[in-house]
């Protein structure tokens, strides 16, 4: 399971002209699924995600997490993470989930964030999404469940 993890002061997502989830201060999460993925994958990444130390203290330096700040969290599904350019120039998805196997563990990840912290909105699973954030500082972090980088 990969994770691209920003900082923002805010975001939204829409689809069909309709903002289907939108948090102020917090972190988006774009989440990719594998296809050998498994709740062990979720569990671990929303623990890293929501303990990461990316937020300011009262100092200016990065010492408290998303739970720290009561910000909230957007996660949006983007099985795009697992696109393979390694040969030529158009991807493949044969690393990724197929929908029947992701949308499960996506539903997972939210239902154990929204255990942790208070403010959890998303996209919607398969859904043609537009996503606008306003990147803080900017931070932004790749996170791997295997440790990949």
């Amino acid at each position: 399971m990969r994770a691209v993890v920003q900082r923002v002061t805010r975001a939204k997502v829409t689809v069909d002209n309709k903002v289907v989830g939108e948090i102020g201060k917090g972190l988006v999460v774009l989440l990719g699924i594998a296809r050998d993925d498994t709740k062990l994958d979720a569990a671990y990444l929303v623990d890293k995600i929501t303990a990461l130390r990316i937020f300011d203290d009262d100092e200016g330096k990065m010492n408290l997490s998303l739970k720290g700040t009561n910000g909230g969290m957007l996660i949006v599904s983007q099985f795009t993470l697992y696109g393979d350019v390694r040969r030529g120039l158009r991807p493949s998805w044969i690393d990724a989930a197929a929908p029947e196997i992701a949308e499960p563990l996506y539903d997972f990840f939210v239902a154990q964030a929204r255990r942790l912290i208070e403010r959890v909105a998303t996209g919607s699973f398969r859904a043609m999404m537009l996503l606008e954030l306003v990147n803080d500082g900017p931070v932004t972090i790749l996170l791997d469940s295997r440790k990949l980088f």
